[in-house]
């Protein structure tokens, strides 16, 4: 077993299914509150409170149930973290120009030194009709997406 593979159950860290929660105090105050890391990654994906153990002043321990109540937690933040995120990255629109039905995609390259987006229609069979490069900031919507497409496809002016 690799050292992030291996179980490990102690009041204050418990590791598995590759997670590991880690009982950490809190520096907002006198309480204490739990991280959540999904195994190789640096940030937690989760941190909340934890609750006082009887004498008040250190943590309850963790087991077994608190650990899978945590790791379904995490799990579901990050689903939709990553769905809000692929959301934010790729948006699409179908319009209709003349006859034609037509779904207009912008995807969003958020490259730290140069983002920048792709702009492609596709008719109803899903064949490439174009593709252009755009500034990330270029806003797709319905007018947009028909003003385009009744353009010929050409560059929109804001793009880059």
């Amino acid at each position: 077993m690799t050292e992030l593979t291996e179980k490990i159950q102690q009041p204050r860290l418990w590791r598995g299914d590759g997670w590991t929660a880690r009982v950490i105090k809190n520096e907002d105050d006198d309480g204490w509150a739990v991280a959540l890391f999904k195994d190789a990654e640096s940030e937690p994906a989760l941190v909340g409170p934890w609750t006082m153990g009887r004498d008040k002043k250190n943590p309850k321990p963790l087991d077994g149930n608190a650990f899978s109540t945590l790791v379904k937690t995490a799990r579901e933040f990050v689903r939709r973290s990553e769905q809000q995120l692929h959301a934010a990255l790729h948006q699409s629109i179908t319009v209709s120009v003349g006859a034609t039905r037509i779904t207009v995609c912008l995807d969003i390259v958020p490259d730290e030194d140069n983002p920048y987006a792709l702009l492609s229609a596709r008719d109803e069979a899903d064949e490439l009709l174009a593709e252009v490069r755009v500034a990330s900031s270029f806003k797709l919507n319905r007018s947009s997406a028909v003003a385009w497409a009744e353009g010929g496809f050409v560059r929109p002016a804001q793009s880059q």
